[in-house]
This record gives structure tokens, sequence and C-alpha cells, in this order.
């Protein structure tokens, strides 16, 4: 990325995780409101990198690193939202974003790429529209996104309506949050943080437009002097940070890393403790190789309801975590104490802190009780 003057305008998280895959080219519209960490005269640069950072499910259809396709931006525009997130930009505010002085733009296959800067206005407590209408010209695997449920308002439509201003032709998109890698404002900060973790970190299961997961709630508390990137990604294990591919370079760009990551490693990725413990191990010593003064804070992994071999894989890695933590961690957060039951149950997360009866994600007041706790130190 290299450009140290722009900082994440927001903390919704925009990591890819899926990549659409069709079997005839298409062209569509995706219009997305987004709140933004500060609202007045802003001056935003996008920033894309055209690969999928963290595996879904058990990588069928999307793999970490794997690179995205061959597509066009036909055009590209930001609005001013409206304080509704209703498919509508208002009127007269839309600006053309360019690339290299060009309104389109041809991606290459992992291609990372700039847009130009452009400027607007944006009123309190009004949402930033981003709406971008992308082509391809072949069948098969194009562009990546983000497949988990939805944590941002948005809409999609076919064809090329992205200048419209009306929602016409517009419907409510599901499961579909394709957006800029990085949404970035020209800002200085004392500091740039990123959280690094699977859906947890992004917040998934929490209620859409609310931003009350807790990257979001340690955002509010921290201050616009801290830049704050949230690289959550849904189903993400470490193994596809320490493959050291785009998530990771991501992460690289910042002066402090959280990495609450090992719940996937655990469940679906069937890792065992010494497998999680060297993966974190890689991905510490691959952001410190990238700037030694990188601080590392470590979170124990979450209780996520484990049991059998599971729940002793979770309790050897966090007791590893808490005792003896891999070389070049600053400090240890214990998420863990925050979310479980007392022991001998602190496999399970408190039912309070449940998105449902049956998701262990953690819900709006569990981001309360762990931003409340971050920000304590």
């Amino acid at each position: 990325m290299n450009q140290t003057e722009y900082t994440s305008a927001t903390v919704l998280s925009t990591a890819a995780n899926f990549i659409m895959n069709r079997q005839e080219p298409f062209t569509h519209t995706f219009r997305t409101y987004i709140r933004l960490r500060e609202n007045g005269t802003l001056k935003l640069k996008f920033w894309h990198s055209n690969a999928v950072d963290s595996t879904w499910d058990q990588g069928q259809e999307a793999v970490g690193s794997e690179p995205g396709g061959d597509w066009v931006i036909e055009t590209a525009y930001i609005a001013d939202g409206g304080t509704v997130p209703d498919g509508t930009v208002t009127e007269n505010t839309q600006h053309a974003l360019t690339f290299e002085g060009k309104a389109s733009k041809t991606v290459a296959a992992g291609e990372c790429f700039w847009s130009d800067e452009t400027s607007i206005v944006l009123p309190e407590d009004h949402y930033l529209a981003f709406t971008w209408t992308i082509k391809t010209l072949t069948a098969g695997k194009s562009i990546p996104f983000n497949v988990e449920g939805m944590l941002a308002t948005a809409y999609d439509a076919p064809g090329n309506l992205a200048a419209q201003q009306s929602a016409d032709g517009f419907t409510a998109s599901d499961n579909l949050l394709v957006l800029p890698s990085f949404i970035g404002y020209r800002k200085s900060v004392t500091k740039k943080l990123v959280f690094l973790g699977d859906s947890i970190t992004q917040g998934v299961r929490t209620l859409k437009d609310e931003y009350e997961y807790w990257v979001a709630r340690i955002t509010d508390g921290l201050g616009t002097d801290i830049g704050v990137w949230n690289l959550g990604s849904g189903w993400a294990r470490a193994y596809d940070v320490a493959a050291d591919g785009p998530w990771l370079n991501k992460t690289k760009q910042s002066d402090e890393v959280m990495i609450v990551l090992g719940v996937n490693d655990i469940d679906i990725g069937c890792r065992s403790a010494d497998e999680l413990l060297g993966d974190l191990q890689t991905i510490i010593s691959k952001i410190k190789g990238a700037n030694a003064e990188t601080s590392i804070i470590l979170s124990t992994v979450p209780p996520f309801n484990f049991q059998g071999e599971r729940e002793e894989t979770w309790r050897k890695v966090n007791r590893e975590i808490l005792s003896n933590p891999p070389i070049g961690v600053s400090r240890v957060f214990d998420i863990a104490c925050l979310l479980s039951l007392p022991a001998p149950d602190d496999q399970r997360i408190r039912p309070e802190f449940m998105s449902g009866t049956d998701d262990p994600h953690p819900n709006g007041i569990a981001g309360k009780t762990v931003a409340d706790a971050f920000l304590k130190i």
C-alpha cells in the first residue's frame, strides 16, 4: 500500500472470503452505505487487493490468497447517502472516482491498485454511499467479496446503474458485501492499529448498521487520533494469515496489531494445539520481520461452546498463550475470560453474550464488555 498519509475511514471490515464464479459474463452494480469515523470535508482514496484473503468453509469455492480474476470497473462513485440507507443518494452529491485519471479501470488477476484522491462534504450522521459497476468479459471466477451476514446496508442491481441517484432497479443485498479492500481518508494519526481475526472480530451476527461489535466500540473509545483497520474475516483461520499472502500484507501496514484467531482453526480447520500455536508464531514473526517496532497484542481464543477433542485443544492453546506466549508478543489480552461461563464450563460463552440461542458468536452486549476491558488497558 505504502501511502501513509491515509488511514481507514471506517471500522467496517471489507476483507474478502469468497469469490464470484458465474457461468457467463455479467455487468452488475453494487451500492453500499458506510458509517465513517469522521464526517465533514473529507479527502478519500480507495485501495483494492484483487485476491481472496481467507478460506471459506473447507475451500471448495474460495481459499486464502487465491487471486481474483480479470474484471473491469466501468464506473465508480461516492455520494452523500443521507441518514437512511434506502438505496438512494442525495441529489447532486455524487463524485466519480478515477484511476490514474480515467473513469474506468481494467483489473488484472491478483492486482493491487489505488484510486485517485477525491473529496466529499459529508454532513454529520450521514452515510457515505459507495457505488460501482463491475463488468466481466468471460465466465468463471472474478471479483473477491465478503459473503458473511451483512453488517452494513447494501443494494445491487443488474446493469450499469452506478450514476443513478434513485433506488430504481436495486434490491437489498444479502451475504454480498462488494467493496474495495481499503476505504481511506487523508488523516494524520499517532498510531495505526489493525484488528486481525475471524467473524468474531469482523462483528458477524451483530445488528446491521449499528456498529455494536467490539472493534467498533473500541474504535469509538479510542478517538480519531488512532487509526483503526478492521481485518476480521468470517470463517478465517490462522493458517490463512501464516501463508504470508494478501491478508498478512494488509496486516503489515500497522504500528500495532491485535490478533484474535483460533476458533475456526480448532473447529473446521481441525488443527492441533501445536499447529495453531505454530501458525500464530509464524504470523507474529512475519509481522515483526516487516517492522520490528510493531507492537503485537495476542488474544486468547474466544469460547465457542467446544466439546470433546476441540475443547481440549482450546484449553491447551489458551493455557499456552497465557503462560508462555509466542516470541514477539507485547501483551496478551484474555478475551476468553471476559466471555466465558465460570469454570469448569469456561469453554462455553455466557448465554447473554450469544447472538442467538444456538449461535455462540458474540452479540453487541458482549462487544461492550470486550471494548470496556480493552480500553482500560
